[in-house]
């Protein structure tokens, strides 16, 4: 009996051995396993933080492009509003220099007209002047003539053409057109002593100036 037990215990003890040898086997397994892991998470971390790092770069530059492109934008629209405001300012000169000369056209259409009436006019005042006032033979025909003189001045005024006779003023030479300088004493210097073409306006406008005598300074 006791050597079986003994033969028992013996054969036994090589499976405890056994056991524990496994065991260390299967902890030092472990542990390559465990470092092998760890050896490769660290690859993987470097990694990641690589992606990230090339991420955030290219984030930075697609906001620097996006700032530009703004920028870019902004100055753009800056530039449409200026051309736009100027667009807008020539247009509305244009249609006030438009308005203007339609105004003008109008005022103005019968300048032609007038200028071509005065001659007419001119020649009915130089016969008024040659008509002896006291020759009672004339009477009639200066009195005819007198009348259409006035019925011309009339007509023309009603389309805004004044007379202009400045006898006896200052002279000016943006309305007289002086003729001669006279030696008159008993008239101030540079006064019109005699008129002899009488001027015109039209509208305001002169059409033609005062042929006129002037006295000496």
């Amino acid at each position: 009996m006791a050597n079986d037990q003994t033969t028992q215990n013996e054969q036994v003890l090589p499976a405890d051995v056994d056991e524990t040898i496994l065991e260390g086997e299967l902890v030092g397994t472990e542990d390559e396993t465990a470092s092998d892991d760890a050896g490769k998470v660290a690859p993987e971390s470097a990694e990641n933080e690589d992606v990230a790092s090339d991420t955030g770069e290219k984030s930075e530059s697609t906001v620097n492009a996006l700032g530009k492109q703004l920028a870019a934008a902004q100055e753009e629209i800056v530039t449409l509003k200026e051309q736009t405001l100027r667009v807008a300012a020539d247009m509305q000169n244009n249609r006030r220099r438009a308005d203007k000369d339609v105004e003008n056209a109008r005022k103005f259409a019968l300048e032609k007209f007038v200028n071509e009436m005065l001659p007419i006019i001119d020649s009915l005042e130089r016969t008024l002047d040659a008509c002896n006032v006291e020759d009672e033979a004339t009477k009639v025909l200066r009195d005819g003539v007198e009348m259409t003189h006035s019925m011309f001045v009339a007509g023309l005024a009603k389309f805004n053409v004044e007379q202009l006779n400045p006898q006896g003023e200052v002279f000016d030479p943006v309305y007289h057109q002086a003729m001669s300088l006279v030696d008159a004493p008993d008239a101030k210097p540079n006064t019109v002593i005699a008129v002899m073409q009488k001027g015109y306006n039209l509208n305001g406008r002169l059409i033609r100036p005062a042929m006129v005598m002037v006295s000496k300074s």
